[in-house]
């Protein structure tokens, strides 16, 4: 167990001075030579200590995600390999005789023991974005959303394993496949109920009060032929400097919603393009794309995992601790598999996902024809976020979810020229 542990110290030392050498020394800043003086160059649009900022915080915040996502696999592990997990099933089994609650006083025991010892580094990232003004929530707001985060997750992961371990335990060799099966109204009625249930427990969501702007919001909306009534504001200032507008959720439960934050620093137009650009993903049904995409992937992930938690416990059952699959003692290793999986295909969803932001931007563009707004929001999103224009490979393949604003701010303006 010590030369485990020791092992897996090591190699975590080494890829945290590996990112932090790719992060601070090996990863240049600016823009390609081609693109300096444009409209992509944040020298262009930002003031130089709103360049040096966003340099300064784009590099910490990368580094902390790169060197954050292997900590709680650690955590994990070393839950199995000292044989915690294992004394957390021995204290559930002697307090009920009922799995459900075994399984929830199970799982209860493990999210205080990740909690606690996670606390340090989600505390971490939260002084990070205060201190560069990103974050405007107080510690005591802050301390709220993350005991409600925990709540949240902890009611909807105690289904999860109650149903996941019951499959387990009736059907060992296809438990993968009902989970799956299951997976899908599962998903669906969070998608559903997430407007109207869970979002309101973080934040205030009201009518828009510019009556102006929601009518030609909804105008475009009724262009798209998207059936909405009512465009929603969120009060996002007290937490944030950020700014951001969605489309969310499914059928008679969607909403198209705009944070205070985007509504006080852009104008019409920018917001306008903006709203453009979200029903651009509902016109070309990207949500229902995304869900399929996302079964898809469950479907192959669930199976490798089973494949890969009878291998493991064949032949590290000893060290780890677990003598079955059909142990509530094995779901850190269930967590641990799904987690690198997620991680390690994160490159391909995040291909696919740049790929639908661009069709949405130019859907936009389409529909609003205002280049200059467009570039310009874009503009705004980056001084507002401190966000880099033009981040390294490595994150740019891990962690985004949408092109990078150099390439946004370049294609929008060769669109332009076409013209």
């Amino acid at each position: 167990m010590r030369k485990w542990l020791t092992g897996s110290i090591f190699l975590y030392f080494i890829y945290g001075l590996f990112m932090y050498w790719y992060l601070f020394v090996f990863s240049g800043s600016g823009v390609p030579a081609p693109y300096t003086g444009t409209s992509a160059d944040p020298a262009t649009f930002m003031s130089g200590r709103e360049l040096l900022l966003s340099q300064e915080y784009s590099t910490i915040k990368n580094f902390l995600y790169f060197v954050t996502v292997p900590f709680e696999w650690f955590l994990f592990f070393v839950l199995l390999i000292t044989g915690i997990s294992r004394k957390m099933q021995e204290w559930s089994d002697a307090t009920t005789r009922f799995f459900s609650l075994q399984s929830a006083i199970y799982f209860f025991w493990l999210s205080i023991f990740v909690t606690v010892l996670s606390f340090p580094v989600e505390w971490l990232g939260y002084r990070i974005s205060k201190a560069y003004n990103i974050t405007t929530q107080s510690f005591p707001a802050w301390m709220k959303d993350q005991v409600i985060d925990f709540w949240v997750n902890y009611a909807l992961m105690t289904v999860i394993v109650i149903v996941l371990y019951w499959l387990i335990k009736r059907f060992e060799k296809r438990w993968w496949l009902y989970a799956w099966l299951l997976s899908i109204p599962f998903s669906m009625f969070l998608m559903f109920v997430q407007p109207v249930l869970i979002d309101p427990l973080y934040n205030d969501f009201y009518p828009l009060k510019n009556k102006e702007l929601e009518e030609k919001i909804l105008a475009m909306a009724s262009e798209a032929e998207i059936p909405a009534e009512h465009v929603y504001e969120v009060n996002m200032s007290e937490k944030t400097n950020a700014l951001n507008a969605y489309v969310t959720g499914i059928g008679s439960n969607s909403r198209i919603v705009l944070w205070d934050t985007t509504l006080n620093r852009l104008s019409d137009d920018e917001i306008l393009f903006i709203m453009a650009h979200e029903m651009g993903h509902y016109v070309m049904k990207h949500i229902y794309i995304g869900i399929a995409g996302y079964l898809l992937a469950s479907l192959v992930g669930l199976f490798f995992i089973h494949l890969l938690m009878r291998l493991m416990i064949k032949h590290f059952g000893t060290l780890l601790k677990i003598r079955s699959i059909k142990e509530l003692t094995a779901f850190p290793l269930f967590l641990i598999l799904i987690g690198v999986l997620t991680f390690a295909s994160s490159p391909i969803a995040n291909t696919v996902a740049r790929y639908q932001e661009k069709s949405a931007d130019m859907y936009a563009i389409e529909m609003t024809n205002n280049h200059e707004a467009a570039v310009s929001s874009f503009q705004e999103l980056s001084k507002a976020g401190l966000s880099d224009v033009n981040p390294p490979t490595l994150v740019k393949l891990f962690r985004y979810t949408h092109p990078t604003m150099l390439e946004r701010i370049v294609y929008l303006e060769e669109h332009g020229e076409k013209e």
